[in-house]
């Protein structure tokens, strides 16, 4: 029998440094004492991990910490755990670390509680270690280990309870792609009060509610918070998701506790957007820029709002996607019966490989005057299979795309000829839209977006090419 997947040759190991790294000055780091301590244990850390330690616990020259926060963003199975591993056992073994209480807490108890095992299992290996150790609880929701003079490591679910009435020195964060504000307002003052506090992130990639890590991974992007050591492991923009550089790059275990091949098999058994979050790093990163309305004022949206609007043909469509393929989005753009512009979003999902047939079967059905994508978007990859199924596509030029933005600008806030069905998307997309300068004029900044805007961009490129394209009459009712 023979197989269609085959291991691509001489493949990479895993890149020990992350592609985003922002890290605060410090005079010394405790990095290498704890990678000595954790390999005591029986727990030897791959160069990526060290790595992370060696910047996360970094000291000024005051012998605190450098960070007082500390995040990390790695793909599943690539060891993360070893990391917070090593750290908890330096809180409690290594006293010039003046760490009394450490609370270890994860969205779901089952992976505490797993956590927990480890931990116990790697001081149960150690003589050393185990003579120092009071009592060892393991009653469900209450695991913890205490040692003798006096030192404590609790495991806890996060919840809008957890940690209060606590004083924690050390707060590890575990999946905080599941951290929301209630469980900041619970853990994070329980630091408050404590002379050397750290607080640890340590997540997959982000999803549509992953605003704390959101905020986080903002301000480790702009790379000017003096508290923050940021590091994150992921493909960028427009790398080819079926290249093993790429995946060395978004993995730093591959290679070591992950093969290339396993890697393989992920990519041809999983959906292309579920293999961009769970293998490249590819996340959603909502923030509060999400809902700041920064370019187009949300009043001004929110005045034309019909139900009812529906364009007549001919109309436009439009495609875009966000950098690296996360999402892509479809839009239509026509003039209704009394000379207003509807604009609409068609479909919105996970991925890009849905595109070209959906595009396909929309010109079938309507035969727009204009199908728009622009090619310097993550959406021109999909031009050739387009153009291939037969589809003529109108490719706007850097300044088309700052002209079209201009005119949806416009009819928005100066003349209100815009008319929408209040589409969720759209309105996500608008609240957290940013602008960038374009020549002498601005474009839709997709690049580090506080929110996905392909919804947006589609809806303005269907809008300017409906009036480039549409004829002076019009015919016939446009439906979905």
């Amino acid at each position: 029998m023979s197989s269609t997947l085959a291991a691509p040759p001489a493949v990479p190991l895993g890149d020990p440094r992350p592609r985003i790294c922002s890290v605060p000055l410090s005079v010394l780091s405790e990095g290498e004492r704890v990678a000595r301590l954790s390999a005591a244990a029986g727990l030897v850390l791959d160069p990526w991990q060290a790595f992370v330690l060696d910047q996360g616990l970094g000291r000024r020259d005051d012998r605190k910490w450098a960070a007082f926060e500390v995040a990390l963003i790695v793909s599943r199975q690539n060891g993360k755990g070893s990391i917070l591993e090593a750290l908890e056992l330096a809180a409690l073994f290594l006293d010039d670390f003046e760490v009394d209480l450490i609370l270890h807490s994860a969205h779901e108890f089952k992976t505490a509680a797993e956590a927990f095992l480890r931990v116990q299992s790697l001081i149960s290996s150690s003589p050393v270690f185990e003579r120092r150790v009071a009592r060892i609880r393991t009653s469900n929701g209450s695991e913890a280990i205490e040692l003798r003079n006096g030192k404590r490591l609790r495991f806890i679910a996060r919840s809008k309870g957890s940690g209060r009435g606590f004083a924690a020195d050390l707060v590890i964060l575990d999946e905080a792609f599941n951290l929301g504000d209630d469980e900041m307002a619970a853990l994070l003052p329980t630091l408050s009060t404590r002379p050397n506090p750290q607080v640890w992130y340590t997540s997959t990639a982000g999803n549509e509610t992953s605003v704390q890590l959101g905020r986080v991974r903002e301000r480790g992007l702009a790379g000017d918070d003096p508290s923050l050591a940021f590091m994150e492991w992921s493909v960028a923009p427009g790398d080819d998701h079926d290249d093993p550089a790429s995946w060395a790059r978004a993995n730093p275990g591959m290679g070591i506790r992950i093969s290339p091949e396993y890697i393989a098999r992920e990519r041809a058994a999983l959906s292309p957007e579920a293999f961009a979050r769970e293998r490249l790093g590819v996340g959603l990163y909502p923030t509060d820029l999400a809902d700041a309305w920064q370019v187009v004022p949300r009043d001004a949206w929110a005045a034309l709002l019909d139900a009812r609007s529906v364009p007549e043909d001919p109309v436009a469509f439009a495609a875009d996607a966000m950098p690296g393929g996360s999402h892509a989005a479809v839009s239509v753009a026509g003039r209704r019966a009394d000379g207003l512009l509807h604009v609409e979003v068609v479909d919105h999902r996970p991925g890009t490989a849905w595109v070209v047939p959906r595009l396909v079967e929309l010109v079938a059905k309507h035969s727009p005057c204009a199908l728009v994508v622009d090619p310097t978007s993550q959406a021109g990859s999909l031009i050739g299979a387009l153009e291939q199924a037969g589809l003529e596509v109108l490719k706007p030029t850097p300044r088309d795309a700052a002209q079209a933005c201009g005119q949806f600008f416009q009819a928005v806030t100066d003349s209100g000829e815009v008319r929408h069905r209040g589409d969720p998307s759209l309105v996500r997309a608008l609240g957290g839209a940013q602008s960038r300068p374009l020549a002498d004029a601005w474009a839709w900044a997709r690049r580090n977006a506080a929110t996905d805007i392909s919804p947006l961009v589609a809806v303005t490129l269907a809008a300017w090419g409906h009036a480039l394209r549409a004829p002076v009459s019009d015919a016939g009712v446009w439906v979905l």
